[in-house]
């Protein structure tokens, strides 16, 4: 981030009366460009918003009506349930649920079992949704295909997400839910986070080994989702195909399986997108912190700060300092929770009550934080959107 584009913020906000700290800002114009981005990479295939990079419902909305757009992939059954009772359609939930509450009000909710489809990957999954439901219910689930990457049989790259590896495995679990009289097999996922989450960008050695993994994961994928495709046809017809991430939509728009794509973090435009050869999208969402303290002349300390992302804990964890520039975390504190001292030369010129602008390194999170989000278009705080935690709802 530029002087001129902080001042533009800290000006927005305060011609806006907005003065508490922190705050989360909306670049509304970036996130507009990223999705006309993302949009375009995806060619004819249609983008299924992913919630969880999001978790700010009119941010949710303004990008299902931006065309190529078309249906959530939720986190929750209960998110799904409560977008569903506001009028959203097409709703996937991306992770299988075993909540008997949600269950039995997805069940008994007809306009809820037309909208709703959840992820399986076990005969365990469909029993115990079997015991919950009442028996009048059809409800629509859709299969998880493993798309991790396994140089060798006992070395998995990629997230531990189904265990349906093998094509064969996913027409076993196809062939049990075509036969049980409560379930619809509606469709197919797989995730392939070794090639959407992991950078690779530069010249480094990670850079290239990571390139080079990404290019066998891509192609090994292919050929297996293309079979497993085929396989699980043969006896259901699919009404979707979902695959990939903001990371992945070069590889993945070639699979001739595949019938729609899903993003959510390249509207926000997180940190840890800042090191991709394909797709590098706009910095969106930015946090501002107050400062408050001066331990000395070459340090300062914000209010609070330690909004560090999910994921095996490192550097690339912590929130990215946007403005000033040259200022650093102390390597023995980090990130904190209540307060963060920043050093560097940038220290000395910053004032007691100065915001200090940070990026979170992943996307949906900083909106667990914070009730709303400051919406910033053509040099103004034009609307401010509740988060969901601003609605009152807390998922996970």
């Amino acid at each position: 981030m530029k002087n001129a584009q902080a001042k533009r913020y800290n000006h927005a906000l305060k011609q806006a009366g907005i003065n508490d700290r922190p705050v989360l800002l909306l670049d509304l114009d970036a996130f507009d460009a990223n999705a006309i981005a993302l949009r375009e990479r995806a060619g004819t295939l249609p983008i299924r918003v992913a919630s969880k990079s999001l978790r700010v419902r009119k941010a949710l909305g303004r990008a299902l009506h931006t065309p190529g757009f078309r249906g959530v992939l939720c986190f929750t059954l209960a998110e799904a349930l409560w977008l569903s009772s506001l009028g959203y359609r097409d709703l996937v939930v991306a992770y299988p649920q075993t909540d008997p509450e949600a269950i039995s009000r997805w069940a008994g909710n007809e306009q809820a079992r037309r909208e709703i489809t959840i992820m399986v990957d076990s005969r365990a999954q469909l029993d115990l949704i079997d015991r919950v439901v009442p028996r009048h219910a059809v409800l629509k689930v859709a299969l998880e295909l493993d798309a991790a990457f396994y140089p060798t049989s006992s070395l998995r790259i990629g997230a531990a997400r189904s265990p349906l590896t093998d094509p064969e495995d996913l027409l076993t679990l196809a062939k049990y839910v075509s036969k049980h009289k409560r379930f619809e097999l509606d469709g197919l996922m797989g995730y392939e986070s070794q090639i959407a989450s992991v950078p690779d960008g530069g010249i480094s050695p990670k850079a290239l080994m990571a390139r080079e993994l990404r290019k066998r994961s891509a192609a090994e994928l292919a050929e297996r989702r293309t079979e497993a495709v085929e396989k699980v046809g043969e006896i259901a017809e699919l009404r979707f195909v979902n695959a990939g991430g903001t990371g992945s939509f070069e590889t993945t728009i070639q699979e001739e399986a595949v019938t729609e794509l899903s993003a959510g973090s390249g509207l926000f435009g997180p940190a840890l997108f800042d090191n991709y050869r394909s797709f590098t999208p706009q910095p969106a969402l930015f946090m501002g912190f107050h400062v408050v303290r001066r331990p000395d002349e070459d340090t300062v300390t914000i209010l609070g700060g330690g909004w560090s992302a999910s994921g095996p804990a490192g550097k690339d964890r912590l929130p990215a300092i946007e403005h000033p520039k040259k200022l650093k975390y102390l390597g023995l504190e980090g990130a904190g929770e209540v307060q963060t001292p920043l050093t560097g030369p940038a220290a000395s010129r910053l004032k007691l009550g100065d915001t200090v602008w940070l990026r979170h390194a992943k996307s949906g999170e900083p909106a667990e934080r914070l009730n709303k989000v400051a919406v910033f278009s053509k040099d103004k705080i034009i609307d401010q959107w509740p988060t969901y935690r601003g609605e009152g709802k807390a998922f996970l």
